[in-house]
């Protein structure tokens, strides 16, 4: 059995390598790494198994708004840890990491040696922060609340709620997740009533609440 089985979550296969090299590298070949390029992909891995040692999260992701993936992992996951991983570094962004429940920050201009270190603190149990994550930055109580609203939709919700916000209708997202109108329409009820809205549009403003730079 591997000693550690870690999911890999980026967009870029590129990056994606050089996070199997250097963890390769850093935690031995008896490592088990699984790539996913999208959130539809990582929550197949999740769905498959739910026992992963580490999720390494790209913060802009397909199929994910800023940090919905990692509010959606933290709630339907809590035991897994997750560190994000971005080419944006400011304050702002680690902060939010942090508020949002993850276990560390790797910016992607980290060295080798700093990406092994972060995730192999991790793994021992602790977290790993970069000094930017301790500025004073606040997260509005429309975040937080957006955040504990979504961190309580099942994975086909989540997937439903993106869709409505990309302006799809129901039969379009029937069509698309392969299930009747009615499963749409019930499905679109349930994430209102989680989400306190009343409306898709007001529904889209509350996963903006989770773009990674607030006002951007």
């Amino acid at each position: 059995m591997a000693a550690y089985e870690i999911l890999i979550a980026d967009d870029h296969p590129l990056f994606r390598s050089a996070l199997q090299q250097a963890l390769t590298l850093g935690l031995g070949p008896d490592v088990r790494l699984v790539e996913a390029a999208s959130i539809a992909e990582l929550e197949a891995r999740l769905a498959e198994k739910g026992d992963w040692d580490l999720v390494l999260l790209d913060l802009n992701m397909p199929g994910a708004y800023g940090f919905s993936g990692l509010v959606l992992l933290r709630g339907q996951y809590p035991q897994v840890p997750v560190v994000m991983i971005s080419a944006q570094e400011e304050a702002a962004v680690v902060s939010r990491s942090r508020e949002f429940g993850a276990s560390g920050f790797i910016p992607k201009s980290s060295s080798l040696e700093t990406i092994q270190q972060a995730v192999r603190q991790v793994l021992d149990g602790d977290v790993w922060w970069p000094a930017q994550a301790f500025d004073s930055v606040s997260v509005s109580a429309e975040a937080k609340a957006a955040s504990a609203g979504l961190a309580s939709l099942t994975p086909q919700q989540f997937r439903v709620l993106t869709m409505v916000c990309e302006g799809l209708l129901n039969k379009q997202i029937a069509f698309e997740l392969n299930v009747s109108e009615a499963t749409i329409k019930a499905h679109v009820t349930a994430i209102f009533r989680k989400l306190g809205v009343r409306t898709r549009t007001q529904a889209a403003l509350l996963l903006q609440q989770m773009e990674s730079i607030p006002g951007q």
